[in-house]
């Protein structure tokens, strides 16, 4: 192999955090903003036998590759998106492969054709939520994302295409008001939608806010206000309408949310399920349509706040428990039917193995995380994947919702 440097490269696919995917003599290089079927000239060095290339010529464009619409992506080479420089029927494409590669690669099994993945009715300004750093710059405030290839300085955010126009205009109400935000030097926010014109807004970092009723008041916006400190718990420090005690636990991209949620309670109904597990049930999106079909169902989540708005809604004969998923699922088993749908780290070995060991018919399992549903998989060898499906949630970025249907092998 030549040394590192220098070289020109062919773009064959798109790797799982977007970046593109190329072979020069024999070593694997990834390089970000690039595009399958285009021949490139990156700088290249090697870290852990992986290449990582830095685009510095494109010889001959892709087929797919177009103008991202951001300046933010171009500019200031903006992290939050990975993928605006292809047509979006190339990231539905990247995304299907991204998920079969998965679990051909680290799950080890035979996924014969790529799976389909729904698009999202909006490819732009879908998201409710946007969470931002939040740094002071003499005595200006200044919030933003970071660059891909600088995770320490953020860049001031002037638009953000992917997020719904209202909740970028109660960014700009909130740093309007930052003489209000604790004296601190970094802090950061998340706003989230919850009706048409009202927010909810979670701040990050300080110790101490004295001026937190001044900064209420200027953002009239806002319904709810979160504050974690540092190194303590997250508490409510202004509500003004019982709408915001929800907020939390709303999805990002709603309109695909509600279809991968349908999906789910459809394959769910397959299985005529007497029983039913939902893990990680968050505030009862599945749990509570699942008993009130008839289903006896436990609920098991970490977050008290949502095991209770999902307690409330569940009829007589099922139940919702608050705390791990690991330390509850054994004793809420067997069942005929689980769900699963945990955070990016996929669920604890602990999880695999008690399923592995009581056998449900069948697991629905909801993953954000393609690499850590094929790890969790291979955990399960006593089943087989019956349907596959992936829904994309976040247009632009290559993340992507994967819905993996198991049965067990013998059925």
């Amino acid at each position: 192999m030549t040394l590192p440097g220098r070289v020109e490269l062919e773009i064959e696919t798109i790797a799982a955090g977007g970046d593109g995917v190329a072979r020069h003599e024999g070593l694997v290089v990834l390089t970000p903003r690039t595009a399958p079927g285009e021949r490139i000239i990156a700088d290249v060095r090697v870290e852990r036998r992986l290449g990582r290339g830095h685009l510095e010529q494109i010889v001959r464009p892709g087929p797919d590759r177009i103008e991202p619409p951001c300046p933010h992506y171009v500019e200031d080479r903006c992290g939050g998106c990975q993928l605006q420089h292809l047509s979006y029927d190339a990231q539905l494409t990247a995304k299907q492969g991204i998920i079969r590669d998965a679990l051909v690669r680290i799950g080890k099994r035979d996924v014969p054709y790529p799976p389909s993945v729904m698009p999202s009715a909006r490819p732009w300004r879908y998201r409710r939520k946007l969470t931002l750093a939040m740094e002071r710059r003499g005595s200006e405030w200044i919030a933003g994302l970071y660059p891909y290839d600088d995770p320490r300085h953020p860049f001031a955010l002037r638009d953000c295409p992917i997020t719904d126009e209202r909740v970028v205009a109660v960014w700009r109400e909130i740093m309007a008001a930052a003489e209000h935000l604790p004296r601190e030097s970094r802090l950061r926010g998340a706003v989230r939608l919850v009706g048409e014109r009202e927010a909810t807004f979670v701040l990050e970092g300080g110790s101490a806010w004295a001026t937190v009723e001044a900064f209420a008041a200027a953002v009239p916006s806002l319904v709810g206000i979160w504050w974690q400190p540092d190194r303590q718990r997250r508490r409510v420090v202004h509500e003004r309408s019982r709408a915001a005690a929800g907020a939390s636990f709303e999805q990002v991209n709603a309109e695909v949310a509600d279809a991968l949620r349908a999906h789910v309670l459809d394959r769910a109904a397959q299985h005529r399920p007497a029983t039913v597990v939902d893990a990680y049930a968050g505030s009862g999106a599945t749990a509570i349509p699942l008993a009130r079909a008839g289903a006896r169902v436990t609920a098991i989540e970490l977050d008290r706040d949502a095991a209770a708005v999902c307690r409330e809604g569940l009829p007589a004969g099922s139940q919702s428990l608050a705390g791990r998923v690991e330390a509850l699922l054994p004793a809420a088993l067997p069942a005929d039917l689980v769900l699963l749908n945990p955070p990016r780290t996929g669920v604890d070995a602990a999880v695999t193995s008690a399923l592995e060991s009581s056998r449900p018919r069948a697991i629905l399992y909801t993953s954000c995380n393609p690499a850590t549903l094929a790890r969790d998989v291979a955990r399960l060898p006593g089943y087989r994947i019956a349907t596959l499906v992936g829904f994309d949630m976040f247009p632009q970025t290559a993340h992507v919702e994967t819905v993996c249907e198991l049965v067990q092998e013998s059925a």
